[in-house]
């Protein structure tokens, strides 16, 4: 019997407990023991739930029961959930977890705190909430350089933005309709920002530099609330869709990671996931592309994913515990966004004259767009790979009036 504990009773939590209560028998099949929640950590009670005998609110009877050798950490945030990480870590006890932001900003203390005390802190459900993606990375896929990680890693954003797409709805209009159906938080700054999106990319930008930490407030990041209706016109007329794409390219000078909508063709396979699903599109040297898709949020998806993890917690409770090393580099982990390579459909009114244009962005390729909606010109600059983002922001210093700009993803 391996008597594990939940900490947080939310959304995440009650899946989990509701998914090892589900498939005990397929579990301890599996594993050759059976699974236990032995206590569930929490500050209220939940007198209707079937679990309500384990819930505790002394945190005592988690962190000092010596039974229990597998924490969850489902609490959210960087606060208490750090507090409690750490508690459990030093007392030995494995923490699984899906909270992004306490991964992304305290990883590489939290790991050397598992290796020092034997023990281990694993984060699967943190990226891709059911998708598998981080263990691909450190083990199926460890014999390639990872080229490039591209994805739609946030459900709320890609909903909306498919909302917008299919049914003309503006963006506050879209993002409404995601809060009524509980797809976004009554503060939904942390999706419609970007910052969920980079915490994410930052994680999977670490592991595939092999434990050089990347910083997530370091990288350059663009949120989607100045997306428009019109924006959606000119994607529907290049045959293209409007996708928040979390980035990490390994190059042979040097890496680069951010966030930013961008125009992707609809005959590229990201553009397929729609909705509150997510595709994750990872190239290795050796492999070539791999894509994984799947829901990336919701209780039992995600539920799923962190049980996957206690199960490998379980089987192998000290392996990798010593290999799994992040570390702050005392060299640039990226490159300056600036040197990155960019291309871009810059809405302009009709009054700016191309004079304007050619003399704002000298020796850079610029076509017209295809298309161009009433009182406007479009152009499409970098086109030839001839641009990169500091070019980009003095251009732009030289032009009097922008109506919008979204990036081109090159395939």
């Amino acid at each position: 019997m391996k008597n594990i504990a939940i900490l947080g009773f939310g959304v995440v939590g009650c899946g989990v407990a509701e998914v090892i209560d589900m498939n005990s028998k397929a579990i301890a099949a599996r594993l050759g023991e059976e699974v236990r929640v032995k206590k569930i950590l929490d500050i209220r009670e939940f007198p209707d739930s079937p679990f309500a005998a384990l819930v505790t609110t002394k945190k005592e009877e988690v962190f000092e029961d010596p039974e229990i050798s597998i924490v969850v950490e489902t609490i959210g945030g960087a606060r208490i959930a750090y507090e409690y990480t750490k508690m459990a870590l030093s007392a030995g006890k494995t923490v699984v977890t899906s909270n992004k932001e306490l991964v992304s900003t305290h990883g590489v203390e939290l790991l050397s705190i598992a290796r020092e005390h034997n023990c281990k802190y694993i984060f699967e459900a943190s990226v891709g909430g059911g998708i598998p993606i981080i263990r691909p990375l450190k083990h199926c896929l460890a014999a390639n350089k990872i080229e490039r990680i591209v994805g739609i890693v946030n459900g709320t954003t890609n909903y909306i933005l498919t909302q917008m797409a299919e049914s003309g709805a503006d963006f506050a209009t879209a993002l409404s309709e995601a809060q009524s159906k509980g797809y976004a938080e009554a503060n939904p700054s942390a999706d419609i920002d970007g910052i969920d999106a980079q915490r994410k990319i930052s994680i999977l930008s670490t592991i595939a530099l092999d434990g050089a930490y990347v910083d997530p407030s370091s990288l350059f990041t663009l949120g989607i609330s100045d997306i428009t209706t019109v924006d959606m016109e000119y994607a529907r007329e290049m045959n293209a869709s409007i996708k928040l794409l979390a980035v990490f390219e390994n190059k042979e000078d040097g890496a680069f990671a951010y966030v930013a909508p961008h125009l992707v063709s609809k005959s590229h396979p990201l553009a397929c996931a729609n909705g509150v699903f997510n595709a994750i599109m990872v190239t290795g040297n050796a492999l070539g592309d791999a894509m994984f898709y799947g829901q990336g949020a919701g209780k039992l998806a995600t539920a799923s994913a962190v049980v996957g993890d206690v199960m490998e917690a379980v089987e192998m409770p000290t392996k990798d515990a010593q290999a799994s090393k992040w570390f702050e580099s005392e060299e640039p982990v990226l490159l300056p966004i600036e040197k990155h390579s960019v291309s871009v459909l810059l809405r302009l009114p009709e009054s700016v004259s191309d004079d304007t244009v050619s003399e704002a962005f000298p020796e850079i390729s610029c076509q017209p767009c295809v298309y161009e909606a009433e009182g406007e010109k479009a152009v499409i600059l970098g086109k030839n790979g001839d641009m990169n983002e500091a070019q980009l922001a003095i251009g732009l210093e030289s032009i009097p009036e922008i109506l919008g700009m979204i990036r081109i993803f090159g395939e």
